[in-house]
Formats: C-alpha cells, structure tokens, sequence
C-alpha cells in the first residue's frame, strides 16, 4: 500500500482472529440471514448475499456476551462510503429483531432518518425481502399504501417494523428494541436521537445501529457520535458495548489513489459500489472543487471540516480570460441575469451570449459611491481602481440608483438582441418597473432555491471546466466567483453560498441566471416553453 489508514480503521474484520459466541447467537444470527432472499440477488435462488466483511459485523454484534446472556454490544457505529449496501444489510437486520430469532415479544423495530423518503429506503428493502417468501409474507400484515404510514407486523409476536422520521417530538413515549438511524449526518437536530435513544434505554439488549457516510463540519450530532466510535476504536475510551465500524480515508487522502479507494469501500472485493462510477468521478474532481469535496465525503469517507465546497478551481477559470471584442457581439441574441442584492452592497448585470457550448459574458456592476474605500476596505478589494477602470458604475449617493442600472439594461437592449431580462426576485421591484414600459416582455423573475439553481449550476460548471466560459478575465466577476461556496443537500442539489458573510456572489449569481437561461432559450426557443421551469418558479 502506498497510503497510510487511520488508527480507527477496522482491520479486525479481515484479520480472521476470534469472535467469542459462548451461546451461539452470532452463528444463529448469520443461518437466518444466510435463508433471505433479495430480489437482486445473482446467488441461486436469490440468497442472501451476506459477504465476509460483513458476515464478521454480524458475529461481532450477536456473539459477545455478558455474564448474565444478555449482548454485550448494544450500539454499533457503522461509517461506510455510499454503496457498499448499507441500507440491505440494516434491512436484513432489523428483520432478524421482527421475524427471526432477535425478536422479542411486541418489540418495535425502527427506521429512523432524516425524512420518510429517506428511511424508506431501507423499508424498500425489507420489504422486498419479506415478498421473496410468500409464505412468510403471508403471516405478515404490510402497510405501504402511498403517502400513508410504512409498517410491517407480526401479528403472532406483536413485533413491528416501522417507518419514522425527524419529527423527533411526535416519537417520545417509543419502546423500541432494534433502531437504525440512517444517514446521521443530515439529521436537522438531536430530537428524534434523544427520543430514540431514551426510548431504547427503558428496556435490556436493545440495539441501535447507525448506518451513515461521512457528513460535514462539526457541529452536529453525527459528528458527536462518529467522533466517541473514533475513541473507542483507538482505545482512548474503554466502552465494549459500542462497536465501531469505521471504513474512512485519512483526512490527507488522495482522490485519485485506487488502492485506497478499495481498502476503505469494503464491498469492492465483492462487486460494489462500481469501481468505473468512482474512476469517472475522479475525472470530474480533478477540475472540481465540488466534485473533489463529494468524492472524498461520499466514496472515500472523509469528513470534511466545511458544510460548503468552492465551486471552482480559478486556475480552471481563468480559461476564459482571453480579451473579449465585444463589438463582434452587436446585434446577437443575449440573456441578462440581474442580481440587485441590496441598495447598499454591490448590484451585478450579466449579459450572455451562446455559440454551441460556448457562453460568452459582458458583467457589469453598480454600488454607492459614498463610502467606496471604506466599503472596498471591508471587502478586501479596490472598488476605487475598478470604478476608474469601468468595471464598477458607482452611483451618487449611499444606495444604488436604481435609475442607472435600468437605463444600462436599457443600453444593453438597444445594443443586442435581448431575449430575456432575467432578475433574482429579491430587491428587484424598482427595476423591474421603470424597465415595465418598454421591456417588459423580455422580464421574468427566477427564484433562487435549489429546484431552479441546481440544474443551472451544472449547466456553468460544465462550461468553465470546458473553457468554454468566457469572461475576459473580468476582475470583479472573478472575484465574485473566488466567494463562491457550495452547499450540496443528501440528494446531490447544489445552492450557491457565500464563503463568509461579508463575500459577495453577485456576478456568480447573475452569471448562473444569463447562462442557464442562454441554454434554456437556445434549446427551447423560449423561456417560457422549457419544461424544466414551473409557474412557481415564477413571479410576474
């Protein structure tokens, strides 16, 4: 191995050293999940694919045993990268404390996570499980109507196996005996922990397991739970009843190192997750910021010290820097992003013109010239050079004219073929009225959550990565675009942030808007026909 893994790196799943089963439970534990079957199962008869990696997961959870028989462990911190069929592998157990020989008598199995979709997943699974054997299904009741409560009972026992989500004030008063909390680390806050793990502490040899992959920042109880398995597995706190099963990277992990990919992804050796997803994703990560942040959390299972990622790399910008004639431009179709931010801070007006793959931007922006210096000075930059060299119109006064940026879109109009005025929604009234009059046709007003941003932000990076953004090495936008963080939600969409409070975006977030909907006009005619764009992503 050319890496060094972490001292918390569970290396006695592999080292085939003993797992004491004084009464046999782990080896009954494993014969019961050895006769499931799963739908996508390759072995004859779709059995259970439980592979040797997590074969020994299961001795260790059910073998060990305290003096009086009860389980030794009754929490087990598993930390794997996304695909190495966590969500089964949980599924599987909680049907061996619901119908197989962990079960105990009108005990509730749970499935706990950040949002009902969210914990569906592992639902989905033991439910597939369970629909294998008709004749087991058939002494089960299953609730899993649409938009309804997803439950599965066991009427002889009274033990239920049950859906919950982050609604952590509506579960107190549960008795659970099995509890999977999944994808810890985009857990909101710690209500639905606290009475989760209240509940399992009211009764002996219950289990919690936490599945997840590794999240971002500090300050959330993922990062509380993974960090006290971290102590365990060196040692530093002596706790036999938590079991830590922590497959990360080291935080200096390079991306691209294969053999490292495969140490801590433990499915690889067995055909999962797919090693061609993670060498196409190495591609992308290496021009990516984002891309790099998402393939260390998410394959390599570094926790990342940020809850955002930058979202370019500026060498990869700077691609597009070559001097720009402008004039060459006269009389073309464009798109226009406008972001007024507020009437004291900086407004950004983006023009866009396409030629295939290739956006083309003319970025102007507008700030009070009262208090310039003081406000460069705050920022860390020179508004006072960047007024005098025309890259910054400072208006008279101590907020943003809101005259004079109407009547450069007005310019911008009498200039080019201007297809749309696009504005972000949020202090742009003033301008959207004087410019009513004459263009209001060309107006539209484009909200800026994640459901409108995120595809548009691939639609950009796609083409800074590929130079194939030109911006003429504008300093201002440039700038902007050196504020830009990321945050990236649990189902991969991507918002743009500010990296501190004091950055200004704005020409990032104009450049998105003119880009996105250049793309948008250019494919679809208009932007009112693309498909993508819903009346409630619209204010008129």
């Amino acid at each position: 191995m050319t890496f060094l893994l972490p001292d918390t790196f569970p290396h006695w799943i592999y080292d085939g050293s003993d797992i004491p089963d004084p009464e046999g439970h782990g080896e009954r534990a494993v014969r019961f999940l050895r006769k499931l079957q799963h739908p996508k199962s390759r072995n004859p008869g779709h059995t259970f694919q439980l592979d040797p990696w997590i074969e020994r997961v299961v001795r260790r959870i059910y073998g060990p045993r305290k003096p009086d028989g009860s389980r030794l462990v009754n929490t087990v911190v598993i930390l794997v990268p996304r695909g190495n069929r966590k969500s089964t592998y949980a599924a599987a157990l909680a049907l061996l404390h619901t119908v197989g020989p962990e079960r105990v008598i009108g005990g509730e199995a749970i499935f706990a996570a950040s949002d009902r979709n969210q914990a569906g997943i592992a639902f989905r699974e033991a439910l597939g499980i369970v629909r294998m054997n008709a004749k087991a299904a058939s002494r089960l009741k299953i609730y899993d109507a649409f938009n309804s409560a997803k439950k599965i009972v066991y009427p002889t026992d009274g033990t239920t196996l049950e859906v919950i989500s982050s609604d952590g004030g509506a579960q107190h008063g549960r008795t659970p005996s099995f509890v999977l909390a999944d994808e810890l680390h985009i857990w909101p806050n710690r209500q639905l922990w606290e009475a989760l793990t209240t509940g399992l502490d009211k009764t002996d040899d219950t289990l919690l397991v936490v599945a997840t992959t590794a999240g971002r920042g500090q300050d959330n109880i993922a990062y509380e739970i993974v960090e006290r398995a971290r102590k365990v597995a060196r040692g530093e706190i002596t706790d036999p009843s938590l079991l830590p099963v922590l497959f990360e990277a080291p935080a200096d992990a390079q991306f691209d190192d294969e053999a490292l990919w495969r140490a801590v992804n433990p499915g690889s050796s067995h055909g999962y997750p797919s090693i061609e997803g993670y060498r196409r994703h190495v591609e992308r990560a290496r021009t990516s910021p984002g891309e790099r942040d998402s393939l260390l959390q998410l394959k390599l299972n570094v926790w990342l010290d940020k809850s955002t990622s930058p979202f370019v790399d500026l060498a990869t910008y700077n691609l597009g820097s070559d001097p720009i004639d402008y004039d060459a431009f006269n009389g073309a179709p464009c798109w226009i992003g406008v972001d007024m931010a507020t009437t004291t801070d900086l407004c950004a007006v983006v023009a866009c013109f396409r030629d295939g793959d290739t956006y083309t931007v003319l970025p102007h922006f507008f700030c009070p010239d009262a208090d310039i210096r003081k406000r460069g000075d705050l920022d860390g930059v020179d508004y006072v050079r960047w007024s005098k060299e025309g890259h910054i119109t400072a208006t008279p006064g101590n907020v943003i004219d809101h005259a004079a940026v109407a009547a450069y879109i007005d310019g911008l109009c009498q200039r080019f073929e201007v297809r749309e005025i696009g504005f972000d929604p949020a202090y742009a009234s003033a301008v959207i009225s004087i410019l009513s009059g004459d263009h209001g046709d060309k107006i539209v007003t484009i909200r800026q959550g994640w459901v409108t941003q995120s595809p548009a932000l691939n639609t950009l990076e796609r083409a800074i990565v590929g130079g194939n953004f030109k911006h003429g090495g504008h300093p201002v936008l440039r700038w902007n675009f050196s504020n830009v963080a990321i945050h990236t939600d649990s189902a991969g969409n991507r918002v743009m942030h500010k990296g501190k409070s004091t950055d200004r975006i704005d020409g990032a977030a104009a450049s998105w808007m003119a880009v996105s909907r250049a793309a948008a006009g250019e494919a679809h005619g208009n932007f009112l026909d693309d498909p993508a764009i819903t009346a409630d992503m619209l204010v008129w």
